[in-house]
């Protein structure tokens, strides 16, 4: 317990309001670990299973007891484990021939979505620089616009807050990747692709089963069965600022369930096609304005990446958006 909160109050941007993002990222992480190794392996009953390489593969992992409890311990999927059982699993889209093709392969992808999140996230600042676009917070809705205009404009910036969110998962992933198949030796298919184009979702169920990352799936598996999720929501709470209206975040992830009963009491198993889309995409933004609002409001868009400073489109970026943004309010 005193470990937990030492780590949850540590502050690793040395004091730098527009750096906070970095407290928040470790204590998300700390959060998930805590979850893991005291309370869900607390009433674990039978010991976690390696589940053998693929018969077909030539180049199978050795056996190493320390990188399997650090695999156990980071691996959130259980990718090779026994408990990953009716995980889905995106298609490959590396090279799996050999470790260097692939690493290869995720290094180039892993620096292309850098470049997307550097972009994506200059573009966000850019919309309101004094406000939301600084650690000083604010609400994406600019109410001297008339309300078509306003949700308009907010509906960008939830896009654009989307991809830079997923460009930064991929990015981290696809950049540690080599790492583990080179230097540690890992088997390509222990680094199975996080994402499977969410925007092709037809539905919001597949969206949130199988299209987005599963990384937490085994979590919400477990807080949702025990009684224990209520330590989890008060742990949770310690990461974000106490002003920040927290019900922003929460009550859109729960009308997602509602979207599912919904799309099932109306079309059962068979939601998809382009109606699917249409409907998917929409409820998805409709609370997405809500979660990115919560976000805006505490200042966390406004923080700083290392990748402000060096992405070679931002000055273009934030013209295109200035102008944008003054022809809106011309109209």
């Amino acid at each position: 317990r005193p470990r937990f909160r030492a780590a949850t109050s540590l502050d690793i941007c040395t004091g730098q309001p527009e750096l906070g993002i970095w407290n928040f990222q470790l204590h998300v992480t700390i959060h998930v670990l805590y979850c893991r190794t005291t309370l869900e392996w607390t009433v674990q009953t039978k010991p976690f299973i390696r589940v053998p390489a693929r018969q077909s593969s030539t180049d199978a992992p050795k056996r190493n007891s320390m990188l399997d409890a650090l695999d156990l311990t980071y691996n959130f999927r259980g990718c090779g484990w026994d408990w990953s059982q009716g995980l889905y699993v995106p298609p490959e889209t590396h090279p799996t021939s050999s470790r260097l093709a692939f690493a290869i392969s995720a290094l180039i992808s892993g620096l292309k979505h850098s470049f997307i999140f550097g972009v994506a996230h200059c573009a966000i600042q850019s919309f309101s620089p004094d406000t939301f676009g600084s650690v000083n917070g604010g609400t994406i809705f600019d109410y001297s616009l008339p309300p078509h205009l306003r949700y308009l404009r907010s509906t960008i910036i939830t896009t654009l807050c989307t991809l830079f969110v997923y460009s930064v998962f991929q990015a981290n992933y696809e950049l540690t990747a080599p790492l583990g198949v080179l230097l540690f030796k890992q088997h390509p298919d222990q680094w199975p692709p996080s994402f499977d184009s969410p925007w092709r979702a037809t539905s919001v169920r597949e969206f949130w089963s199988r299209r987005w990352h599963q990384r937490f799936r085994r979590l919400f598996i477990f807080l949702g069965k025990y009684p224990l999720s209520l330590l989890f929501g008060r742990a949770g709470a310690l990461a974000v600022d106490p002003s920040s209206e927290m019900w922003r975040s929460l009550l859109p992830f729960g009308m997602m369930g509602v979207g599912m009963v919904i799309e099932r009491a109306v079309a059962g198993n068979k939601t998809g096609g382009w109606i699917g889309w249409i409907w998917t995409m929409c409820w998805l933004v409709l609370w997405g304005n809500m979660i990115v609002d919560g976000w805006a409001r505490t200042g966390v868009l406004g923080g700083s990446t290392i990748l402000d400073s060096v992405t070679p489109v931002r000055q273009p970026i934030e013209r295109l958006v200035r102008m944008f943004d003054e022809y809106l309010h011309a109209c």
